[in-house]
């Protein structure tokens, strides 16, 4: 990680809440950003952040996801989501996260990542997945 990673370093992700973004189980005309789309979005615009701050061959994992969503976004509005580092300790970052749309604050919450090296990493889940086969196969 590059010394630039900080608190108060932030990030804002704007998306368009598509019909890929949304829930459709209270019919088309309750079609809302549904919360694992928003959870989703979040991760990617922290991990970003973080890419712009990381060195090569760094890559980040998603540890913990703390969220108040607070409010229905319509399919076709724009989601402003912002990521702010709250703290870096090590190779664990803690964000504060806000999103709004259009008209109103539709989250509050924190999101953690862990900064990994991307090489260890498929190391290790090489590793995870002979152990797997080898589990199944005994």
């Amino acid at each position: 990680m590059k010394e630039s990673l900080r608190p108060g370093v932030s990030r804002i992700n704007r998306v368009e809440v598509d019909r890929d973004r949304t829930i459709g189980f209270m019919g088309e005309e309750g079609r809302v950003y549904g919360t694992p789309y928003l959870v989703r979005d979040i991760e990617m615009t922290c991990r970003q952040l973080l890419l712009d701050h990381g060195d090569a061959g760094e890559d980040s994992v998603g540890t913990d996801v703390a969220i108040k969503h607070l409010a229905p976004t319509l399919l076709g509005m724009s989601v402003e989501i912002t990521a702010k580092v709250a703290a870096v300790e090590g190779r664990k970052i803690t964000f504060e996260i806000s999103a709004k749309d259009n008209l109103d604050q539709i989250c509050t919450g924190t999101h953690g990542r862990f900064v990994v090296d991307v090489n260890k990493t498929v190391e290790r889940l090489k590793a995870k997945a002979a152990k797997l086969a080898s589990a199944k196969s005994g």
